[in-house]
């Protein structure tokens, strides 16, 4: 297989990501968005979920199109960061024209993050300034690791973190993801430091250490508790109708489950969006879903791997990451 030449959702062309976290409070939030609204949709496997404005992604509803879509750490208070890159949009003269007023469409999901050493004796949620400083700093190129949502993500055993890959399918479409680590469960082999997404690695891009050379024999390591979940978006430039995007979203799953042991658990509110830039037909209505599926559920699966391989250490962590400085 083969990754777009940054090995990022944003190889998907026209699409943009902003991070923006305070280290503080150890929390964060990340943006997706386009110059034009793009298709779009969501599939929940997790049992503890925290959603804005899902409903509306499903493919019979009204609208089929979105401005942004944001992942944020915070819990309940993070929801609010969809509301300050909802007002900078507008600001901006982006989102759907009703009447005499312009009402950007920005879903949200949000993770667990507030008993991770931070200080969160805040008077006011930070999440609306975060989502609007976020929304300002989108672009092509960003940082994995302890960036954005990911910021203060945890797994079992490291930090999580903010993980994103990409690859071309046979097709020629682009296909990408990007995801907040927060698992209940873990990205590593029992006893090992080889991680669970290892068949799927390309060029070395979470250390080159291959598959665990035996089977695990211990039960998996979790967290058992309620602080948790891992929120990602897959993109590709493919046309795709909602209902294919949500599809699209179903078996892109398959990518979480290979790479967290165990996941989509009581305790977590996994959660995947797809989305399309409906910038490139499909050349075989046939073939080219199935091909897309699987590159979405492989991007995952390295995504998940490379926001633990990129963690770095901040005070206060209430768990290593994966690699010390």
């Amino acid at each position: 297989m083969q990754t777009g030449p940054q090995n990022l959702i944003t190889d998907v062309t026209g699409l943009r990501v902003g991070n923006a976290q305070d280290d503080h409070i150890k929390s964060g939030t990340t943006v997706l968005t386009a110059d034009d609204p793009f298709t779009a949709a969501v599939h929940v496997m997790g049992g503890a979920p925290g959603t804005r404005e899902t409903d509306l992604l499903a493919p019979d509803k009204t609208v089929q199109q979105v401005t942004a879509l944001v992942l944020s750490g915070g819990s309940a208070f993070g929801l609010d960061a969809a509301s300050g890159v909802a007002d900078a949009l507008r600001a901006q003269g982006k989102g759907f024209q009703v009447a005499d007023q312009i009402v950007p469409i920005v879903p949200a999901a949000i993770l667990f993050d507030l008993t991770n050493g931070g200080d969160k004796s805040w008077d006011r949620s930070p999440y609306y300034e975060l989502g609007q400083q976020a929304l300002l700093q989108a672009k092509s190129d960003f940082s994995l690791g302890t960036h954005g949502a990911g910021t203060g993500a945890t797994t079992a055993s490291f930090k999580g973190g903010l993980g994103s890959a990409s690859v071309i399918t046979p097709s020629g479409h682009t296909v990408g993801a990007i995801v907040a680590v927060n698992a209940l469960g873990d990205a590593i082999v029992p006893g090992t430091n080889h991680f669970w997404a290892a068949p799927w690695e390309i060029n070395g891009e979470f250390g080159n250490h291959g598959p665990a050379p035996t089977p695990p024999t211990d039960w998996p390591k979790t967290k058992f508790s309620s602080q948790n979940t891992t929120i990602a978006i897959v993109a590709t430039d493919a046309d795709l109708t909602q209902a294919q995007c949500t599809r699209m979203a179903t078996a892109a799953h398959d990518g979480m489950a290979r790479a967290l042991v165990p996941s989509h658990t009581p305790m977590d509110g996994d959660l995947v969006f797809a989305a399309s830039t409906n910038a490139k037909p499909l050349k075989d209505p046939a073939l080219d879903p199935i091909h897309l599926g699987h590159a979405a559920a492989t991007c995952l699966a390295r995504a998940i791997a490379r926001g633990v391989y990129h963690a770095s250490p901040a005070p206060n962590d209430t768990v290593p990451p994966y690699r010390l400085p």
